[in-house]
């Protein structure tokens, strides 16, 4: 299923969470990876509607406590992007760990 995140790091931000419980990506059997995957094509395709704006996605998961997780019911996390929307977007999602994003 999909729903909005509660608290977006920007507008249209989506989580994609498997119907049965599973604490973690790596929990899920390879059928629901590949459901997962479909339904993750399948909101970009509803975001990119939804928002001509948008200009690439973050995909996230926190796998585990060290990772950050905090909801321990897997979950994809698809962050809408737009030109602009910071200074410096290089280096994405290596900005988990704060000093790492540049390189």
């Amino acid at each position: 299923m999909v729903i909005r995140d509660l608290f977006p790091i920007t507008d249209l931000h989506a989580l994609i969470i498997p119907k049965r419980h599973a604490e973690t990506y790596f929990d899920l059997s390879d059928v629901e990876l590949d459901e997962m995957q479909g339904v993750l094509r399948r909101q970009r395709e509803v975001i990119l509607e939804q928002d001509e704006m948008v200009t690439g996605f973050n995909i996230g998961i926190n796998s585990g406590e060290d990772a950050g997780q905090t909801v321990f019911h897997c979950h994809i996390h698809l962050i809408p992007r737009r030109k602009g929307d910071v200074p410096e977007p290089r280096g994405g999602v290596r900005g988990v760990i704060p000093g790492k994003q540049r390189y």
